[in-house]
């Protein structure tokens, strides 16, 4: 396999109209910039609705796609909304920001409106689309209408009748929200519409999308409301466990995520059908999965249900290769990225190397000075042709961010290694994105904001806090010629142009 390189920027992040980054034509601008730039992979981060503090991994569906992603500029071309309903609604006034209140208050009547000027009952694509997808477009409108009905509570609040999904109730609640169950099928429609095309356009230009999926699904969500038989929760549907990762250096209780784990006996019974059509659903979306925490397959820390941290967790053996062997039995050779990262043991190791799937290396973990063993795992001479290397992920600081935050220990460490005693911090970026990239790793992924040596004001994410991730953005001009022919040379340099070369 040839070497590459590719870029990590949710989609979220682009410099977009109307308040966020969208399927629109920045997007398709962005493809053009990435082709220009050398690259061969733009990999992006979940494409669901989110729920709770507006995180892409905690989502209300596996399945839907974000109506925010919809692209207005194409329902204006349609003629289902005009351009100045668009330009008077309010998204905020920050362009490098997004602000999630403004923008739920502002674009959902948008998109009720063009719903409601769409005739969309007409149009032999969306019926077609509705039928191909109803294994899991008429549970999922269903669930987003009667979420509605309940004032957005969580299905385990609302009436029994419909928590438990009795019959008589399911269709009284059909027809009761009719109209809402097609709006909700509506920007399924134009989301699956749009996104399509837009991946299409990225693989005529020679750019791969590497998608991303979380091993877990929320509690509120249509599918554990749809299909309570797959998780671990009692006869009331109320969860026995909960998913979570126990204490350790950076956390004296750990982390408590309460997403519902799942009954992995009553899986491989099924052949792991649910996960096979999960699968299969995401390789049509992405051209290579990510998939997230994949430790959890071999095995998974199970935290009781109500517990206030996850101090008293346990953990259980999981699934394993029996999965992925699976997998190819039903899909085929697919390409997927093992989430590998996070206390890493040997057997964990040992899935991972006889699934074949490459596993991550992110050099921001190489000088943990309270990591005596693994962190030399993330040294870029150790990294073996099968792995993707990044400078950080989405999780993490972003490069600068990060040497102004760790130790005077481990600064010294990371200049040692780099043989550069001199360089100013602000940029010695430059100098661990190519360290990455000479590496022997066959695909070397770099977030947008380390290329740009932003500080941490540019950060995606802070895991365990609520209220100030998922918003950052660009702005127009931050994506210019001079940045993208440095990302260009220093892809060249290294021998990672793939198939430009």
């Amino acid at each position: 396999m040839n070497r590459t390189a590719g870029i990590l920027l949710p989609i979220t992040s682009l410099p977009s109209k109307y308040g966020i980054g969208c399927f629109s034509k920045s997007a398709y601008d962005f493809i053009d910039w990435l082709k220009k730039a050398g690259q061969c992979y733009w990999q992006i981060l979940p494409l669901v609705p989110t729920s709770y503090g507006d995180s892409p991994y905690q989502s209300f569906s596996t399945y839907a796609g974000n109506p925010y992603l919809i692209s207005l500029e194409a329902l204006i071309e349609e003629g289902v909304l005009t351009k100045e309903e668009c330009e008077e609604a309010d998204f905020g006034s920050d362009a490098s920001s997004v602000n999630y209140e403004k923008l739920y208050q502002a674009r959902y009547p948008l998109l009720r409106k063009a719903y409601e000027r769409s005739k969309i009952a007409e149009n032999p694509e969306y019926v077609k689309f509705v039928e191909d997808n109803s294994w899991w477009l008429k549970d999922y409108a269903l669930f987003m209408a009667v979420k509605e009905r309940f004032e957005g509570k969580p299905w385990t609040e609302w009436a029994e009748d419909i928590r438990m999904r009795w019959d008589f109730a399911m269709d009284y609640y059909r027809r009761e929200q009719y109209f809402e169950i097609e709006f909700h099928q509506y920007l399924q429609y134009q989301f699956y519409k749009q996104w399509t095309k837009l991946k299409a356009y990225a693989n005529e230009n020679g750019i791969r999308i590497v998608g991303d999926i979380p091993i877990y699904v929320a509690l509120d969500s249509a599918d554990t409301w749809s299909y309570p038989e797959l998780f671990q929760l009692d006869s009331d549907h109320v969860p026995l466990a909960v998913a979570g990762c126990p204490p350790d250096g950076f956390s004296a209780t750990g982390q408590l995520w309460g997403n519902p784990l799942y009954r992995w006996e009553y899986h491989e019974a099924t052949g792991f059908r649910w996960w096979m059509n999960r699968l299969n659903y995401c390789f049509r979306l992405y051209d290579v999965v990510r998939i997230d925490h994949f430790r959890g397959f071999d095995e998974y820390y199970s935290i009781p249900y109500g517990a206030k941290s996850a101090i008293n967790g346990t953990w259980e053996k999981g699934p394993g290769i029996r999965l992925f062997n699976r997998m190819r039995e039903v899909l085929g050779q697919r390409e997927v990225i093992a989430e590998d990262l996070g206390y890493v043991t040997d057997s964990v190791r040992k899935l991972v190397a006889d699934s074949g799937f490459p596993g991550m290396k992110v050099l921001e973990f190489a000088f943990d000075s309270r990591d005596t063993g693994c962190a030399n795992d993330y040294l870029p001479h150790n990294y073996i042709e099968n792995c993707v290397a990044y400078t950080g992920t989405h999780d993490n600081e972003t490069l600068t961010g990060w040497f102004h935050s760790i130790s005077k220990e481990e600064l010294a460490l990371a200049r040692n290694y780099l043989c550069d005693e001199y360089t100013p911090k602000q940029y010695l970026y430059r100098s661990f994105i190519g360290l990455v990239m000479r590496s022997c790793a066959k695909l070397c992924i770099i977030p947008m904001q380390d290329y740009l040596g932003y500080d941490n004001s540019a950060r995606m994410n802070r895991p365990s806090t609520v209220g100030t991730n998922w918003k950052w953005r660009l702005v127009n001009e931050e994506l210019s010629e001079k940045l993208q022919r440095e990302i260009y040379e220093t892809t060249r340099r290294y021998g990672r142009l793939g198939w430009q070369q």
